[in-house]
């Protein structure tokens, strides 16, 4: 089937399978995001600069074998002619599996323990990118319609609202279920709190398996590329196909303030809750509003996206993230700019994953109108390495800020100096990276190139 084939309007079941597979990821995207670093140093008792370390070395492994594996998927067909969906098959118990083992307590010496950290991480991030090829290219192989593409990338954001939800806010009950919180609801850094870990990862593990067979049995491959042309693409073939795409480009610049502003939020949350705000627990209501936030914009997206138009619904984000910012730029001990920071965030971030991955739909269809050749795998996982690498820089950067700063994780309270560091790293650093964001979005090409390639087809 051509993409120029009269492609039937994505139904119900179908949207949930995106939503059910997007809440898998995110409780991965969340669970990892959020708490590895904090597990690293508060649980296995790793130094922070050597914990950052740990995770740069994980982002950039993550970011090479992003195209590696994308270029290997884009010339890979299954027997049942597919080229992304069974990956959400095969890949969701190994998957599962690393998840868990990131999340268990070795006791061994310090630096066999780092190695084995080390380890585990680069597995995780394999069989994370082996996920992420159906997450990211399905968006564009089952269906041409923009509007159900657009319905797709909302039905994503509400499952990733789901999963952050459960790899976030449930995780401190679980804990606490798990007997690994003390009674000012901070994670004991004894065995029970290791074990409370462990066993939340399991859950995590399990739901991660559950969203992609779901994803596998509801969904369907419904576009193919128009010639017929299957030779195989060479990898300098393919990043002259990928950088000859303006919106390509820029949207792959704007995907990396975005990875930025994820990794600032989700590596430091914890660490404000628990040295700021004076408990860990604390970061639940937070993330809550955060949440539940997330879930409106996400269903606002689309009819501010239909008023606006792409580019400024975009940029309408990036203004959203810096207005909301300057309350807890000024105050950042008040409980008030902490919500109105964590709702207005949450709407940009929303508006931007829906916006962005849309657009990724929509630059396959470029792609392959400019060369006759597709490869969605490719577009997401090349934008990826990008993005990634970003964040492996901004990691080490934020890790060695709160290292210079006198951080330790054996201390009750911090020096006031890393408490500086960790309101920076939530209000005015991010603040200047929207302004980035902002920029790209005024510059970003996506409309006019998709109009021109309707009046090329006519």
């Amino acid at each position: 089937m051509s993409s120029k084939t009269n492609i039937p309007r994505i139904g119900f079941m179908e949207k949930l399978g995106f939503c059910t597979f997007s809440s898998a990821s995110n409780v991965v995207f969340n669970f990892k995001d959020l708490f590895y670093l904090f597990f690293l140093t508060n649980v296995l008792g790793i130094q922070i600069g050597h914990a950052g370390i740990i995770l740069a070395i994980g982002i950039v492994w993550d970011a090479i074998n992003d195209p590696l594996v994308g270029y290997w998927a884009v010339n890979h067909q299954f027997k049942n002619g597919e080229k992304a969906r069974p990956f959400a098959l095969w890949c969701a118990i190994p998957w599962a599996l690393s998840v868990v083992l990131m999340f268990t307590s070795f006791d061994v010496a310090y630096g066999l323990k780092m190695c084995i950290a080390v380890t585990i991480y680069f597995l995780f991030e394999l069989f994370n990118t082996f996920a992420a090829i159906p997450y990211n290219s399905m968006g564009a192989l089952a269906t041409n319609v923009d509007a159900d593409r657009r319905a797709i990338n909302v039905a994503r954001n509400l499952g990733g609202c789901i999963g952050s939800a459960i790899g976030s806010v449930a995780l401190y009950p679980l804990l606490g279920l798990f007997g690994g919180l003390d009674a000012k609801g901070n994670v004991t850094a004894d065995q029970a709190g290791r074990n409370a870990f462990f066993y939340a990862a399991m859950v995590m593990g399990a739901i991660c398996i559950i969203g992609s067979l779901v994803h596998y049995f509801t969904t369907k491959e419904r576009i193919k590329q128009e010639a017929e042309d299957e030779s195989r693409l060479g990898i300098l073939q393919v990043f002259k196909m990928l950088f000859s795409c303006r919106s390509w480009v820029m949207n792959t610049l704007y995907i990396i303030c975005y990875g930025i502003l994820n990794l600032l939020i989700m590596s430091t949350i914890n660490y404000y809750a628990t040295y700021v705000l004076g408990s860990a627990a604390a970061a639940t209501p937070i993330l809550a509003v955060f949440l539940v936030a997330s879930v409106i914009a996400t269903f606002v997206s689309i009819p501010v996206d239909k008023a606006l138009g792409r580019r400024k619904t975009m940029i309408l984000g990036s203004v959203i993230y810096m207005v909301g910012k300057i309350w807890f730029i000024l105050d950042p001990y008040s409980m008030g700019a902490i919500y109105v920071n964590g709702i207005t965030v949450a709407f940009a971030m929303a508006f931007a994953f829906v916006l962005f991955n849309t657009n990724r739909n929509n630059i396959s269809d470029l792609i392959e109108w400019q060369s006759g050749r597709r490869i969605d795998t490719l577009v997401s996982t090349c934008d990826n390495l990008a993005s990634k690498l970003a964040k492996a820089g901004a990691n080490l950067l934020m890790t060695g800020a709160l290292a210079a700063a006198g951080f330790n994780a054996d201390l009750t309270s911090q020096p006031q100096a890393a408490i500086n560091t960790l309101n920076a790293l939530l209000g005015w650093i991010p603040c200047i990276v929207a302004a980035v964001m902002l920029v790209i979005a005024i510059s970003h090409p996506i409309e006019k190139e998709m109009a021109a390639m309707r009046a090329g087809k006519k």
